[in-house]
């Protein structure tokens, strides 16, 4: 008999245990927390009391602090007025000890002297303040020096508070620390009470249902006796009805076929796609690796033809799935009337479907299978009101010339598929070794890439761009540059289309974005000033919800200036990302220059060129190249600055090369050039070495 009172025992004393360390650490941190946020609230208003009392002193102080020595900032006579100033307002309030930063990070002023001039620039407290948050943290001190001398086993609160100017721009912070040493006394008298109040409250529960769990005890005891009875009761009744099922032999060779058919279904489920009818994954493998070794055994060859519907996505997300089943079931029975009897016709998944041609003679006749299946696409699929088109790519791979398992003729086939659907809709391709080793090189490539943003491989080089009129230099284009331990210099024509079908170039171009602005703004403080620099936007980036976000906090933290920020977008990416004109207006507002790339070689629509927020084209290299060559590009550049001046927009020209090109732009009206003539895509140490000397 299972003894419930020794396990009741045993696992309420290890629950309430439990439950006892769980709730303990719980609410002293909440508690904790609460003391905590009460205090930084008493800090935060007690700071807003220093602003608003020194608001004179204290922008005095901030204006007169920068570039100025310790000395001066503990000796001059306005650092003590404002010394005696906060020292008559912390006079009878918790507040020990304030100090206040520049945004460069400089103690510009402290209670305690000998604390002014260090720098907190490393400090992520300080960094969260200068960002516009409050950070507070709390600390145990043995000893402490104040206002007021020395306190022993003090408890402390220190804040970091932005101090905002008048028109709301952090030109500050203040640090307050706060005694809040009775508090967290009070707070651990409180752990106690609560501690003892929970243990009783918990032993008054553990008595309660220990005696009723006694009680349980008894009744399962008296229940044990009267199941014993009517088990013995129940063994009788079934040998009853075993003599019963004897003479109801009939009735069982009844349910013995049931349960035959049953299975037959359960079989056919488990080798046929439950929708379409035909055969599904499994049998379409078996039967596989059937025909190899019948294809082995004679001599013979085999093809496995791999379809994919190319448009199918779109159907499904604009007419729902109902819609796309129904056009699955179709497709399915066309291609069935193209298929020949002895070949196999199997449906992956989804809209993947596989076919197996045996017996082949020649790849002439896979050709006309495959072209058979394109073909079968040729009409419109009639579903009750819609009429849709669809078309197929076709990957096709050979046995035993391509593979001699089921997993490399399933696999080489889907590869030469992709390669039909790269070369455009409604095409087949048969598989070659080199697609392989493209696939496997393109996966090296994409781990080496992905390796690359985390080990510092990546490098920006910058591009300047000239005033036609005066050759002065008024911007760059910055341009990545992958520098592969093992590939060596990989230009970008090679990893960007990479980088945007794996959906690496978000986190790439977000770093290209950083570190341009970062070095920018390192230069500015060193004393050489680039008037503006331009960056790529890709549209994986565009398309990302939170890109404005990201932008605004990398401005922030680099403290670049948005009108020293050109973006250059292509007319492809802005007709591929939804809602374009609102992101772009919104970039606009942030005081960020747009710049239109590659223009003449997209859309170059008039309708929406008119409405985009931009202020600039780029005409592109490869009409630059036909200056004095070819008289078609030569009219198309008139057309386009005509059209520049038109809208009202700056025109940029790249790709210039020679005299004769800058010649030809100037005479136009061509404002700017960028291009080898005026220099490559450099690294930035050799960049400002050429450009630091006035031109």
């Amino acid at each position: 008999m299972f003894n419930l009172s020794r396990y009741f025992s045993t696992v309420s004393f290890i629950l309430i245990v439990l439950a006892a360390g769980v709730l303990g650490p719980l609410y002293q941190k909440l508690s904790l927390q609460q003391m905590q946020d009460l205090a930084e609230g008493r800090n935060v208003a007690m700071a807003q009391v220093f602003q608003n009392s020194l608001r004179n002193s204290l922008d005095t102080l901030m204006s007169d602090s920068v570039g100025q020595d310790v000395k001066f900032l503990t000796q001059s006579e306005e650092a003590r007025r404002l010394h005696a100033s906060v020292l008559e307002l912390m006079r009878d309030t918790s507040v020990v000890r304030v100090k206040i930063y520049n945004r460069l990070g400089s103690t510009v002023f402290s209670t305690d002297a000998q604390q002014i001039g260090e720098s907190r620039l490393d400090n992520p407290d300080f960094r969260a303040a200068i960002s516009g948050a409050i950070a507070s943290e709390l600390a145990h001190r043995d000893s402490m020096s104040s206002f007021a001398g020395t306190l022993s086993e003090v408890d402390i609160l220190s804040s970091h508070i932005p101090i905002r100017a008048k028109d709301n721009s952090i030109e500050g912070v203040f640090e307050l620390y706060q005694n809040v040493t009775p508090f967290v006394a009070q707070l651990h008298r409180n752990m106690w009470l609560v501690t003892g109040g929970v243990a009783l409250v918990f032993a008054a529960l553990y008595f309660m249902q220990f005696l009723v769990v006694r009680r349980a005890q008894g009744i399962l005891e008296d229940q044990e006796g009267r199941i014993a009875a009517a088990r013995d009761t129940l063994e009788i009744q079934v040998a009853a009805r075993t003599d019963e099922l004897k003479r109801t032999n009939t009735q069982l060779e009844g349910e013995i076929v049931e349960r035959r058919q049953a299975q037959s279904k359960l079989n056919y489920l488990a080798y046929h796609d439950p929708l379409t009818g035909l055969s599904n994954r499994r049998s379409f493998i078996e039967r596989l690796e059937e025909s190899l070794r019948e294809s082995a055994r004679r001599g013979e060859r085999l093809a496995v033809l791999f379809i994919d519907l190319d448009q199918f996505k779109q159907v499904n997300d604009s007419l729902g799935h109902g819609v796309g089943d129904e056009l699955l079931v179709s497709v399915a029975a066309r291609l069935s009337e193209h298929v020949r009897l002895i070949d196999m016709l199997a449906r992956l998944g989804g809209d993947e479907f596989i076919c197996l041609m045996e017996g082949v003679r020649s790849e002439g006749d896979v050709e006309i299978l495959a072209r058979e299946i394109i073909g079968a696409f040729e009409f419109p699929f009639k579903l009750d009101d819609h009429e849709l088109f669809l078309t197929a790519s076709v990957g096709i791979c050979l046995s035993p010339g391509d593979g001699s398992s089921v997993l490399d003729l399933m696999r080489n086939a889907d590869t030469a598929m992709y390669r039909a659907k790269g070369l455009g809709r409604g095409n087949f391709h048969f598989y070659t070794p080199e697609m392989t080793r493209d696939a496997q090189e393109r996966i090296r490539m994409e781990n080496l890439l992905r390796r690359a943003l985390d080990n510092g491989e990546l490098r920006v080089h910058l591009q300047p761009q000239i005033e036609t009129k005066s050759g002065r230099l008024v911007g760059a284009e910055a341009l990545v540059r992958w520098y592969s331990p093992e590939l060596g210099l990989v230009m970008p024509m090679r990893f960007i289309p990479l980088a945007e079908d794996s959906g690496l170039i978000v986190g790439l171009g977000n770093w290209v974005l950083r570190e341009t602005c970062r070095l920018v703004m390192q230069w500015r403080t060193s004393g050489f000033e680039l008037p503006q620099v331009s960056v790529n936007l890709s549209v994986k980036q565009l398309e990302r919800p939170e890109f404005i976000e990201v932008l605004s906090t990398i401005l922030d933290e680099t403290g670049m200036d948005a009108t020293s920020l050109k973006l250059e977008l292509t007319e492809s990416v802005v007709m591929a990302v939804g809602d374009a004109f609102d992101l772009l207006e919104r970039l606009r507002d942030l005081g960020i220059s747009l710049s239109l790339d590659d223009f003449g070689t997209g859309y170059s629509s008039l309708s929406y060129l008119k409405m985009l927020p931009v202020q600039q084209l780029k005409i592109d290299k490869s009409f630059i190249d036909g200056i004095g060559k070819n008289s078609g590009d030569e009219a198309i550049i008139r057309t386009v600055m005509e059209l520049a001046r038109s809208l009202d927009f700056e025109v940029v020209a790249e790709g210039v090369e020679t005299v004769e090109q800058s010649d030809f732009l100037a005479a136009l009206g061509c404002e700017q050039l960028q291009g080898h003539l005026h220099g490559k895509a450099v690294a930035p140490a050799e960049f400002r070495a050429r450009w630091s000397v006035p031109q």
